[in-house]
């Protein structure tokens, strides 16, 4: 028992170890003093003074939040839509192709995707560019949302609802007076994660970019076959920053609310007794 569970340590350090250590890495380079990213030659954070200085990458870093923040209230708005018709609608015409057409690019290679949405912009005649992004972003980050917020509304007490609906309340303001502040941690982690697709989305954007579109994946992609430079360590360790950060704010709003819901039921099971 004893060998196992060292065999069960050491196989989940390794793990971690071969998922984190390139990350790590590339976050200590950044803050290396040689241009060479692979000779340590010392401690400086000069590389991130560079940085505000370079505007080629700026201006793509600029381009990528912008669509990562459009694209991702888009996806949440539509994917809780979805969800909500799948699981509250269960019988209606054409509910497997609407379930089957949702949940295509969970499975869908990017190159496919990518490529189908080019060949739709291209045949209605539409300009190539951020907002060809934008809606090829939605595209594909919206399923992700209806699945999160799906496993939500499956453990939802719908009894809820129908109190309130039997007091007087209107649908329309039984979802966001009774529904929408249940599964708000489900729709923010949602948001984040249609936001952090968006944010390190590469294929689906060269397929469905234009002129003056360029995306900081594809500007670091294309910078890097010509060698890595410090200034793309630091502008990589910023990312991965942004996208910790909103980890840990996401799990902070959905601890609490889920901490807030179980008072209130607690306060609301001991009212009735």
């Amino acid at each position: 028992m004893e060998k196992w569970s060292r065999f069960n340590i050491a196989s989940v350090v390794l793990g971690f170890g071969f998922l984190y250590l390139p990350i790590v890495l590339l976050v200590i380079f950044s803050f290396n003093e040689s241009k060479l990213v692979t000779v340590w030659a010392g401690f400086s954070t000069k590389w991130y003074g560079q940085l505000w200085q370079n505007q080629s990458l700026l201006d793509a870093a600029w381009v990528t939040i912008r669509v990562a923040l459009l694209s991702a209230t888009c996806a949440t708005v539509l994917g809780t839509m979805a969800a909500l018709a799948l699981v509250r609608y269960t019988r209606f015409r054409g509910r497997v192709l609407f379930s089957g057409m949702v949940y295509a690019p969970l499975v869908m290679p990017e190159v496919i995707t990518g490529l189908s949405l080019l060949l739709l912009f291209v045949a209605i005649g539409f300009d190539r560019g951020f907002w060809t992004i934008t809606l090829a972003h939605i595209t594909f980050t919206m399923c992700f949302v209806a699945v999160v917020v799906q496993s939500r509304l499956l453990s939802f007490d719908q009894s809820i609802e129908e109190a309130a609906l039997d007091l007087g309340a209107t649908p329309v303001r039984t979802f966001f007076a009774i529904t929408l502040p249940v599964i708000a941690p489900a729709v923010f982690s949602g948001w984040i994660l249609a936001f952090t697709l968006s944010l390190d989305d590469l294929v689906i954007a060269s397929f469905t970019t234009g002129p003056g579109a360029t995306t900081l994946p594809m500007k670091i992609y294309s910078q890097v076959r010509l060698g890595v430079t410090p200034e793309i360590n630091a502008i990589c360790t910023i990312l991965i920053g942004v996208v910790a950060l909103g980890v840990i704010v996401a799990s902070i709003v959905t601890r609490r609310r889920e901490a807030q819901r179980e008072k209130d039921e607690r306060a609301a099971f001991a009212a009735i007794g």
